[in-house]
């Protein structure tokens, strides 16, 4: 397994003094085994990045949207922003998520953790849909999404609705997840790519405030590289998220890559002292993700490059976000031990 085993030296009133390296495993809270086509490099590549990387756990997900090679497009596209074309729901990722996690050795699936994402979020139907789901594979699930409701360019192809996190039939899959106890990976984006304010934080806030005993965790903060290339950094973000975790104990934030830059790392790749204050007073409450889609070959250097964030932390609240703090938030019957 590859783990950080340097020696930093230090010079202190010019004594060098030697300093061990923090020693970090990861739990990959945000990965998606299959891209936009339903494609996949396989669970032997998956497997061989875990291994390189210490990442010792992994939520396993599919893309609820397949991306369509519209007949009027000459060239196939190579993700969902590559043309024009529509994209549509499709519940079949969940039966390739799940067939590739039965293939494993009982040693190897105890390392993942299948979430299903396979349905229409507008669709008042899907409770159903999930119940059916789960009770065809006692057990299987251990969490629901990465749910795509405001998503960027992306909802904005996808066929029917734009959904909405805080729509009916989301309402009745939260129902659900808390009758299961599973938690549920949202994507909402906080805003749009224009609004300079968090336009569409009642999406987000409206069901951690009905649903208390669901567990929500929240890609990216509510940020997206969309957001990111037209307005930089949204000044109201950290305030924004401090204040619903003050409010809302069910709320866990997903920090994956696009929250890293220009919110926890600055420029100079220097760690921001206010979301280290942030992470610091909610020890528990935020957890790493890759995010990769179907390829696995740069797993390890989205996950090392929160070195200089988590090396600002205090070392144990370092390995609850590199770790632990995914794996406290799984259903109660399947939570491994942290110190495993």
């Amino acid at each position: 397994m590859f783990l950080l085993r340097l020696t930093l030296a230090l010079i202190l009133g010019g004594i060098s003094v030697s300093v061990p390296a923090r020693d970090y495993r990861f739990s990959d809270a945000h990965l998606h085994y299959v891209d936009f086509f339903q494609e996949s490099a396989g669970m032997d590549e998956l497997l061989a990045a875990m291994a390189a990387a210490g990442v010792e756990h992994a939520m396993l997900s599919g893309i609820p949207v397949a991306k369509k090679w519209h007949e009027d497009e000459p060239k196939r596209p190579r993700y969902y922003a590559g043309d024009d074309a529509n994209a549509y729901w499709y519940s079949a990722t969940d039966v390739l998520v799940a067939h590739a996690y039965k293939q494993l050795p009982a040693e190897q699936r105890e390392r993942f953790h299948p979430f299903l994402s396979g349905f229409n979020p507008n669709d008042k139907n899907s409770d159903a849909h999930i119940r059916r789901m789960l009770e065809l594979d006692p057990g299987l699930w251990q969490g629901i999404g990465e749910v795509f409701t405001r998503h960027d360019d992306l909802t904005a192809l996808i066929q029917g609705d734009v959904p909405r996190a805080n729509n009916e039939a989301m309402a009745r899959v939260y129902h659900l997840a808390a009758e299961y106890d599973l938690p549920v990976l949202l994507h909402a984006n906080i805003t749009s790519k224009r609004e300079r304010n968090p336009l569409y934080l009642a999406e987000i806030e409206e069901p951690l405030r009905n649903h208390p005993h669901v567990r929500f965790i929240w890609a990216h903060a509510g940020t997206s590289l969309e957001i990111h290339r037209h307005q930089t950094k949204l000044d109201f973000l950290l305030p924004t998220v401090a204040r619903l975790l003050e409010d809302y104990p069910n709320l866990y934030i997903d920090l994956s890559w696009s929250v890293l830059r220009p919110y926890l790392l600055d420029k100079h790749g220097r760690a921001d002292d206010a979301w280290v204050q942030l992470v610091s007073r909610y020890p528990a409450r935020f957890m790493l993700g890759s995010d990769v889609v179907g390829r696995f070959d740069r797993l390890g250097d989205y996950l090392q490059e929160f070195t200089p964030f988590l090396d600002a932390l205090p070392e144990e609240v370092a390995q609850r976000v590199a770790r632990d703090n995914f794996l406290a938030v799984l259903p109660r019957r399947v939570r491994p031990a942290t110190g495993q």
